[in-house]
């Protein structure tokens, strides 16, 4: 574990993403004079327990009492945020006063750019005062207002941490929903980055509903299963797919009644069939985005959960090595960063950019007029 000195800036960054299994934090040192990411100095994580996840998830869709119902939720959530920041300060031994800022993202119930606007669930005003430390939120709605998408955001953060002048890179994210980076070598070619589809939604709401698992740990159940050609084929027709970025999605659109829907034509697959289909759309998918819009990289590098899942990586590498033999595929490990960090380690990224009055956007990525500072503060 690395000590914080003069020379660094200490931020925590709070994420629990649309996987809706927990929180993820990160205590991170960043340069005072560049601004980038010298080591991180904790990591922690904290799991919902079932009620508050059921309840996060009911939020996703119209609902009796759900203002009143949100609110109790934002406020439980916080409870786990604070758990958080108070289980990496423990660990690295850093006392509150020394943090600079918390960045947290909340957690999204409806992300609705088309309509004009997001919803994050927080209560970043009582993170404050449960932990003494500023916190700044809301980091989506100022892009959106700009007229972005307002996700994703990790591509920012990709390109300040992965960016090369030696080789062309992709950074893929699989949370519950996938999007990737795609970090040219060149100067004068654009950051791109977008929602690919699914990540790990379908795959974790399949398993959940037939083996009472959270997740397919390693895409173990996936493998006893076949691919079914009618339900892929089904799965893939999805519009959003063929849409251009800058381009966001979520559970919004990628739900248990969409694959629901999907299936109706297909009643008598087997569960475990389903399963792998899901896993190869996972898969195709983000090799689709990679082909378009990156066909000369030979390096991905992959993060979130789902690059824990070893057959839903190998499903990624073969279908990318269709495009070429000599493509890399590994984890942001080999870059020096943990891929279950990675995510946590953006909004103290984020924070940072704020505390800094530095904007935060690519408006090449999300779509928005110009670059805007993202966030608001919530002072401890």
């Amino acid at each position: 574990m690395s000590t914080p000195d003069s020379a660094s800036s200490l931020y925590i960054g709070l994420m629990s993403g649309t996987s809706l299994d927990g929180v993820d934090g990160a205590l991170a040192a960043f340069n005072n004079e560049s601004g980038t990411l010298r080591t991180t100095l904790a990591s922690a994580y904290i799991p919902f327990p079932a009620a508050l996840r059921a309840e996060l998830l009911a939020l996703q869709s119209s609902g009796v009492d759900e203002i009143h119902r949100e609110a109790l939720a934002a406020n439980q959530l916080v409870e786990h945020y604070a758990a958080c920041v108070a289980a990496l300060l423990e660990q690295s031994g850093v006392s509150a006063e020394q943090v600079e800022a918390i960045g947290v993202h909340g957690q999204t119930i409806r992300h609705r750019p088309e309509a004009g606007y997001t919803r994050q669930t927080n209560n970043p005003a009582l993170l404050a005062e449960r932990t003494g430390i500023d916190v700044i939120a809301d980091f989506r709605s100022r892009d959106i207002a700009a007229g972005g998408q307002g996700a994703p955001l990790a591509p920012a953060f990709h390109h300040a941490m992965f960016s090369s002048r030696e080789e062309d890179r992709v950074v893929v994210n699989i949370g519950g929903i996938a999007n990737i980076t795609v970090l040219p070598s060149k100067l004068s070619q654009p950051v791109i980055g977008f929602d690919t589809g699914p990540g790990n939604v379908l795959l974790d709401a399949w398993i959940g509903q037939h083996n009472g698992q959270a997740y397919d740990a390693g895409g173990e159940w996936a493998k006893t299963g076949k691919v079914h050609g009618g339900l892929l084929t089904a799965l893939r027709s999805e519009s959003y797919l063929a849409l251009p970025p800058p381009k966001s999605t979520g559970r919004d659109l990628f739900h248990t009644a969409w694959l629901a829907e999907k299936l109706a034509d297909f009643p008598d697959i087997a569960s475990a069939d389903v399963q792998a289909t899901l896993t190869i759309f996972t898969a195709t998918t983000i090799a689709d985005a990679i082909k378009h819009h990156a066909p000369d990289t030979r390096a991905v590098y992959l993060c979130g959960g789902g690059a824990h899942n070893g057959y839903l990586v190998a499903l990624i590498h073969l279908s990318l090595r269709l495009l070429r033999t000599d493509i890399v595929v590994d984890s942001t490990q080999a870059l020096g960063i943990a891929p279950q960090h990675i995510e946590a380690l953006a909004f103290a990224w984020l924070a940072q950019r704020f505390d800094t009055k530095q904007a935060a956007n690519l408006p090449a990525v999300t779509g928005a007029e110009g670059l805007r500072i993202l966030g608001a503060l919530y002072p401890a």
